[in-house]
């Protein structure tokens, strides 16, 4: 895959001629411009990805240059030189719009490492532009995201059935997400524009499990002091959700099963019977076989609830939707917090795929939500990912982190590189936590002079404010 397009803007013809052989020998397309207005000139006519301009220029200084090729080509990053004396002058351009900046004199190392971090990031935005593609197009169903073979699968057997009256039995781990499955079905049927009501037959206790299915009439029992219909009421012309029919009491597993034969029911404290039209959809998390085997489900219910079975794979069956998936989630909490949230780190997807998730996808929805309530920049890092998750694991273990492991993936130098970011990145936000934010008292205690300091801050985009 080819590198990024460079242009290196600078008036002294040394520092161009040695940035461009040091890019060139890199494998960056690199071009050079002796000026900001010559900058501008070439900006109109081809793209580039990366723009290292200087500050200090006759004419047309850098911060000039930044504004302007903001507007003409708002997807390059744009990293600026500036010298010792206008470390204030970066800072300002951080805050228009450039990416990083480099303080001359640098060394080789110094600014191939700045270029490499623009030009990932730019490839982490591509990648997310991507995913976010893919979700709109074609890898979403009524909200349930997967590319993979099994969820593709799902998705086939939801178009086959929704539009039939067929029982269906949705099976899998807790967190995958067998409520979605069963309203999308909903959805996609002729009772679409009908109620659709759900019951999670473990999260009530049991004396009252058949009042809420079958309703009451007043004085039927201590306390019924009116009449009240049944969910089972309230969904007739619709679909009836049971989830976790498997914790359905024997008592009732027989008054459920003559509801499917017959479609009538009775209130509890009534003789009256009453019709009813239902689509029945239920959902386990158990081995409800094993459990007829037990004798603690009934074979007939079992055999009239399961005319159609769909089976939802755990997360760690199809990691090859967690990319999109954590995307997915990414978008919908960025939305309802108001926050421009727009990727997620690749240190942070590495971490995330390494994983067990033996909470499912609705695991990996808590801990997106949780990053974006957290992050104070447009990208997922990985503190603001649960400490247990990326850390607790391994700590004490001489096991490398999730992180770490991540890092072995890469090439020596690439991997090298990254754990000196890894490293500065982490060791400023303890250290800003334990001064509480007092920035000459954490420059103190770890033997950084306070401009070397502010210069980390600048470069990981980290607010001391924030940890007062």
């Amino acid at each position: 895959m080819p590198k990024e397009r460079i242009l290196v803007v600078d008036d002294e013809p040394d520092m161009l001629s040695s940035c461009q052989r040091l890019l060139s020998r890199s494998g960056y397309e690199v071009k050079v411009a002796p000026s900001g207005r010559e900058a501008l000139r070439m900006l109109k006519e081809e793209s580039f990805d990366l723009i290292l301009t200087d500050l200090r220029m006759p004419e047309m200084d850098g911060m000039e240059v930044l504004r302007l090729s903001r507007e003409q080509s708002p997807d390059s990053a744009v990293i600026v030189f500036t010298g010792y004396g206008t470390i204030q002058d970066a800072v300002m351009a951080m805050k228009s719009g450039a990416s990083d900046f480099v303080t001359k004199p640098f060394s080789p190392d110094h600014l191939l490492l700045a270029v490499e971090k623009a030009a990932g990031n730019l490839r982490l935005a591509a990648e997310n532009r991507a995913l976010k593609g893919q979700l709109e197009e074609r890898f979403s169903f009524d909200n349930i995201v997967g590319r993979s073979p099994a969820m593709r699968e799902v998705f086939d057997a939801i178009r086959k059935i929704a539009d039939t009256n067929a029982n269906v039995l949705i099976t899998g781990e807790s967190g995958t997400g067998k409520e979605l499955i069963a309203r999308s079905i909903h959805v996609n049927s002729g009772r679409k524009n009908r109620p659709f009501v759900p019951l999670n037959c473990g999260g009530i206790p049991e004396h009252l499990v058949e009042s809420e299915l079958f309703g009451h009439e007043k004085g039927a029992f201590t306390g019924a002091a009116a009449t009240r219909p049944g969910l089972l009421e309230f969904a007739s012309t619709g679909t009836f959700f049971m989830d976790e029919i498997s914790e359905l009491p024997l008592n009732l597993q027989v008054k459920l099963l003559r509801v499917l034969e017959d479609r009538r029911i009775r209130r509890v404290g009534s003789n009256r019977e009453i019709e009813i039209d239902i689509r029945l959809i239920s959902a386990t998390n158990r081995n409800i076989q094993q459990m007829v085997k037990e004798g603690v489900f009934r074979e007939d219910l079992f055999y009239r609830v399961n005319t159609f079975v769909i089976h939802l794979p755990p997360l760690r069956e199809r990691m090859d939707d967690l990319p999109l998936l954590a995307v997915h989630f990414l978008k919908r909490y960025a939305k309802s917090t108001s926050k421009v949230v727009e990727g997620i780190a690749p240190e942070v997807m590495s971490v995330l795929k390494s994983h067990a998730w033996n909470g499912n996808v609705r695991e990996l929805q808590h801990v997106i939500e949780r990053a974006v309530a957290l992050t104070t920049e447009n990208v997922v890092r990985l503190e603001d990912l649960p400490d247990q998750l990326w850390r607790g694991a391994d700590e004490g273990t001489g096991e490398p982190s999730p992180e770490e492991r991540s890092h072995f993936d890469l090439p020596f130098k690439d991997a090298k590189e990254a754990m000196i970011e890894s490293f500065e990145r982490k060791y400023i936000l303890k250290l800003l936590s334990k001064h509480k934010g007092n920035i000459s008292r954490a420059a103190e205690g770890s033997g950084i002079d306070r401009r070397s300091l502010h210069r980390l801050l600048v470069k990981h985009r980290i607010e001391a404010s924030k940890y007062a």
